[in-house]
Order: C-alpha cells, then structure tokens, then sequence
C-alpha cells in the first residue's frame, strides 16, 4: 500500500522531535495525525502542513488519559504506522531528594502513554497488514547517570515495552522500532526538565559542538519506518559525535 493511502500517528507532535517527525513522514507521503495536549499547537502545524499540500489533521489528545485514548481509535479501522513520542524529564534531583510525583508523571507519559496508545491501536496496525509500532526513547533507556534517576527509570521501561512487545507479537504483520536519541537540543526539552530555568537549561548544551536537532531524529525515525516490509530495525541509537556516552560529553572553551 503506497504512503500516501496510509495514516502516521505521532503523539506529542505539538514541538520539538514529534512535529519534526510529523513533517518528514508527511513529507514522505503519509497522511499524518498529529496528537498532543496543546491543542492550538498542533492545529497551527496541520495548517502548515496542509497549505504545504500534504495531509494532515490535529486531535486534542492527552496521552495518559485511556478513556481518550479508547475514544481517539475508534476513529480509524486501520493505521500504518504510529510514533510513541510523547514523554520528557522532570527534574535533575539525586534519587534522596527527587519528587515522586515528578518520577509518576514520568512514568505516566513515557511508559503509560506509550502502553494506551500502543494497546489502542495495535488491532488497527496489524489490520493494515504492514504496521509500524515506533517507540522514541533514549539514551537514557540503555544506561544511567547522577540525576537522572525518574528519567532513566522511565525510559528504561519504554525500552523494555518495546522489547517484550516485539517478543510477543512476532508473526503478525508489525515492525516494532525504537529509537533512542542521545544530546538532542530543542526549544523546550531542557527548560521543561529545569521549571523553565533558562540558565540551567543553556547549562546542558554549552560547549557542544552540534548536538542533535529534532530534525536529525525525525529523519532518523522517517528512514526506519519506510525500509521495506521485512526489514525491523530493532534499536537504533544516535548521538551527536561530541557525545560518547550519557556521562561523556565533549565540550569547547
């Protein structure tokens, strides 16, 4: 079935990794759904890319709330692929003084967003008879750092939801991917993560010499998702050439 009869979901699709996505797999012929809590965001993006000449609809969708999410897929009998990209940090606390509730709502956006629509969808996917199941991660999921425990215990599950599913489903018509990205620079992730600090926030960038960009990982994502159908790319990482683990990172005067 060509791209351009098939439907992408992307969950936070509102900015940074996920409206770049959405704009590459649109880009490359999808017709997109852009999913995300700020509803004005993702209208003004489908705008964008419907004057663009592309497909695209916005849907106000938080991605923690199943009752919605249940609701948002009877929408569709079938779609080919979706991007479990909604998530984020909270915080840099150790773990003696880190806030439960900044760790719950970690887990409830990276692991618990990720299983309702993953759950949700999964019949529509393996109706499309060539689905596509991405889960965005990081770095994060595959090793750890001071500070970083809430968000690293989060993205570890998502790593391991995507494992076990791909486990679990293998036969049915569905690639399961994740992608982890390491150093990602975008407008809103680290001044999110520091209650809008602007200063700690320019702190996790200084020195280095190109981090990711949004646009890195959305092609990134686009690539592996359009590779022919019995081609899975299980896990892909990608760094900035500056960084070589979480914890080592190259940074100039």
């Amino acid at each position: 079935m060509a791209p351009a009869s098939r439907i992408a979901v992307v969950t936070g699709a509102s900015s940074g990794i996920g409206a770049a996505t959405a704009r590459q797999l649109a880009k490359a012929g999808y017709r997109v759904v852009l999913t995300a809590r700020r509803k004005d965001r993702i209208e003004a993006l489908a705008e964008e890319l419907t004057t663009a000449g592309h497909s695209a609809v916005a849907y106000h969708l938080d991605v923690t709330d199943r009752a919605a999410v249940d609701e948002f897929a009877t929408a569709f009998q079938t779609i080919a692929v979706l991007v479990n990209n909604a998530g984020g940090a909270l915080g840099a606390d150790p773990v003696a003084t880190g806030d439960p509730a900044d760790w719950r709502a970690m887990y409830e956006t990276n692991v618990i967003g990720t299983l309702n629509l993953t759950q949700a969808l999964l019949p529509k996917l393996i109706a499309s008879g060539d689905g596509v199941v991405v889960v965005v991660s990081s770095t994060a999921g595959h090793g750890t750092y001071e500070g970083g425990a809430g968000y690293v215990a989060a993205k570890h599950g998502a790593h391991v939801l995507a494992e076990t599913l791909r486990l679990e489903i293998v036969g049915q018509p569905v690639r399961v991917i994740e992608i982890a990205p390491g150093m990602v620079k975008t407008d809103e992730f680290a001044l999110t993560r520091f209650a809008g600090d602007e200063t700690r926030a320019a702190k996790v960038y200084e020195g280095v010499p190109d981090p990711l960009t949004a646009d890195d990982v959305a092609e990134t994502i686009t690539w592996a998702v359009t590779r022919p159908s019995h081609v899975n790319v299980d896990l892909l990482v990608l760094r900035p050439r500056a960084q070589a683990s979480n914890t080592k990172v190259h940074r100039e005067p």
